[in-house]
Parts: structure tokens; sequence; C-alpha cells
């Protein structure tokens, strides 16, 4: 990590922006530790359990700044206590920010900190959160001369996407960044606005709801880089997101706890291209695909993994793109003996300019064992009961000629607004 001077970080007179605080890293550092009325010390070897963004900030910029740090970061709403007892089992001290002041748990097993490393916890989408094992430099992604930028952070405190905006912030001079805590997504245009944001990442569902919530404020920023990861990536954002910033860089990534930042594309098209499948670059990623599924070797995986990363999520392949359409574990749908793709089944709703969302699950039902449903969100102006509204039959007709029969949802519910959770993805 480039360094001034001094031997601080490049970054550290880099704008901050989180809560009530607007100061540089530096300052940051010297304030009152998260919700706290106390600066912030810890032991060496410890797991932040923060109640919001400035004081998971605060953990990075001490990772980042002593020697001799091992350095785990969470919100303390997403670790149970038997989790949190496992961290301090595993020789991490529990550290957390309160009203109160700092409260330090021992470690109840002590041993030396592991210099330099970043513990990171995997989504928990098939069950409790697992550790992977990085150090800052390979969850810093971004690195030479670079156009100053301000950056918006709505990712939760400790993810993967979250230390890519962060670790850009610390180690390059000109890379603002401006935090939104999981209580102001609904309102984050307008702080965006208020604080000059130009870059803005987030998942496909993050953007889907500002564009229906504030679409007129969001289309007063002075975007010039656009970026999405996290979910599957369709054309149909895309395009919208181009009509909003036309002169935006639009880029989507593809990234994970475990592969890291494996994929990059800015031609404003969904997928990637198949030429970059089995292609071997020094210091780029392998791509690959088994059996509809993507794999990975890489060279900012976390520590630990198999050399070929199985990632879980499907592909599908067609005109000259490969396509990311869902994870493995819920994208098929067994529908009477015939696999419907919830990705291309969400795909298709999300191409009817009525739809602004859409999420695809599989339904019992007699007989076929199983029946495709959906959850809709129509754009912006029109509800269910709207005399242009599309109607269930009116969407199933849409979807009945780009699917399969056996695909088509056989019951769409209508939601009153975009769902969204802390991670930016929907929760349903």
């Amino acid at each position: 990590m480039a360094s001034q001077a001094n031997g601080a970080p490049a970054g550290a007179n880099n704008r901050v922006v989180v809560g009530d605080f607007d100061g540089t890293w530096a300052e940051l550092a010297e304030s009152s530790f998260g919700a706290s009325n106390d600066t912030l010390s810890a032991p060496l070897a410890a797991a932040f359990l923060v109640s919001g963004h400035r004081g998971a900030a605060q953990a990075a910029w001490l990772a980042a700044t002593e020697a001799n740090r091992e350095t785990l970061i969470a919100t303390a709403a997403r670790i149970d206590d038997e989790q949190a007892e496992g961290f301090r089992e595993f020789g991490l001290s529990l550290v957390r920010d309160g009203a109160g002041g700092v409260d330090v748990a021992p470690a109840t097993n002590e041993r030396d900190a592991e210099d330099g490393r970043v513990w990171l916890l995997t989504s928990g989408s098939t069950g409790r959160p697992k550790q992977v094992a990085h150090t800052l430099a390979s969850l810093t992604t971004v690195a030479g001369d670079q156009p100053a930028r301000t950056w918006l952070c709505p990712y939760t405190p400790g993810a993967y996407a979250w230390w890519q905006v962060v670790t850009l912030s610390i180690a390059l001079p000109g890379q603002d960044i401006v935090f939104v805590d999981p209580a102001q997504l609904a309102e984050w245009p307008e702080q965006a606005l208020a604080a000059g944001v130009t870059a803005a990442s987030g998942t496909p569902t993050f953007w889907r709801q500002a564009l229906w919530r504030s679409g007129d404020v969001l289309a007063q920023l002075k975007l010039e880089q656009v970026t999405l990861g996290g979910e599957p990536v369709d054309q149909a954002i895309l395009d919208r997101l181009r009509e909003v910033f036309p002169n935006a860089r639009i880029s989507w990534i593809y990234a994970s706890s475990e592969a890291g930042a494996a994929i990059a594309v800015h031609d404003g098209l969904a997928g990637f291209p198949e030429a970059w499948l089995e292609r071997d670059v020094p210091g780029r990623p392998r791509l690959s695909v088994e059996d509809g599924e993507l794999l990975i070797a890489s060279p900012k995986a976390a520590e630990g993994m198999d050399a070929v990363i199985r990632t879980g999520d499907t592909v599908d392949i067609a005109d000259g793109r490969v396509v990311i359409t869902g994870r493995a574990a819920s994208d098929e749908i067994n529908v009477g003996g015939s696999k419907a793709s919830a990705g291309k089944v969400r795909a298709a709703l999300l191409a009817h300019p009525d739809v602004a969302w859409a999420a695809v699950r599989g339904r019992k039902a007699p007989l076929v064992g199983n029946v495709v449903a959906a959850d809709v969100v129509l754009r912006d102006g029109l509800d269910k009961a709207s005399d242009d509204a599309p109607t269930q039959a009116d969407l199933q007709a849409w979807c009945g000629e780009r699917l399969p029969e056996y695909a088509v949802p056989r019951r769409i519910r209508y939601l009153s607004e975009i769902p969204i959770k802390e991670s930016l993805k929907s929760d349903v």
C-alpha cells in the first residue's frame, strides 16, 4: 500500500463522510470509535463487531496503519452469540462500540496476532458465514494513477465489496468516500448529491430500488463511474443506467470473498466475452465452465482455497457471451421433470418495460412437484390496480413468447416496493 513521506497511507488526507463526521481518514482515526465516547484502542488480534460504518472504517484504518494486526470486521447484528464465542476461541478479542464506550472481551485462547491478516466472512447464503483469509494486499484491487473521485460505499461493513472501496480510498490519493448506513438506503441519492459523489457501486437490486424510489434525484448525480456486482447483472438494468448516466463508465464486477475480484466488464453488455474462457493471462484469473457452473482460478483468491474454485454460480453461453444466471443451489426449478432456470425467468420478466424488479422461485404443487412462481414490482407510477398495468395474464403471455411452457410463472405476486436487505440483495 503506497504511503506518504511520513509513513501514513497515501489516502490519509482523502475525505471521509460517515454519519455526522466529515473529515479525513487521519482525523477520523483520532475521533471517538463508532457510537462510543472513547477513541479506539484494541488488542492486536481482534474481531470488530460494529454498529455501523464509522467504527468499521476506523478498524480498517487501524489494520492499514498499525503493524502486527490481525483483523475481522462485521456488523454486530450479523453475528450471533455462538459465532462471537467462536471468534474468541479462535484467538480474536471482541471489540464492540456502544454509547457507554468501547467494550473488549478478550480472546479465550490467546495467541500472537498473524501480522497483516484480514478475515472476511462469506455471504452466509448457504448457512452461517465462514471465515476466509485475506491480506490488505489481496483486498486492494485498484492501483496506479486514478482520476479523482468521490465514492459512495453502501455495502455492509466488512464485506469483500466494502473492503474494495475502503482500500481504494486508503491506498490512493484523490479517492474520497461517502458511507451509507443501512438505515439510510432509502435516502442515499439525496445524501450522495449533497456530498458530491461522482462514483458509486452497488448491486442491481440497489440500483433498481434507487431508480424506482428516487429516479429524479438520481439523475442529478454527476456520476463518472457506475459499478454493479453481488448479483446477476442483466441487460435491462445496464441499459436503464446508461439512459440515466450517458456519460459514465458503467461496469459490472464479479467478485467474492473466496475468489476475490475475478471479472470486470466495461462494454455495457451483460455477461463477459466467451473468448475469455480458458484464457491464460499473467496476473489475471483463469475462467472456465463445467456442467454449467463457473470455475475460477484467481491470483486474488483467499488463502487456503483450492487452485480452481467452484463458484456455485450457473452460467448461460449464447451469442458469444457468458451470462451468470444465478446460484446453482437455487436456480434450478424441477417442473414435472423439466428444469426451469429461475435466472432466465427473472431475465424475461425484467425485460418487460413495466417491470422494475423481479424474483423467481419454485412453489410446491401436486403432480408436477413444483411450478414457477414470481414476485414483481412495477415501474414507478404503476401498481396492480392501474388501468395500464400489465396483468398476470399479460406477464405470462410475455414470458410464454420467450421461455418454454413449463418455465412460465403460474403465479405472479405484485409487491408494493422493492425489498432489500443489508447485503444490498433482495430479501425474498
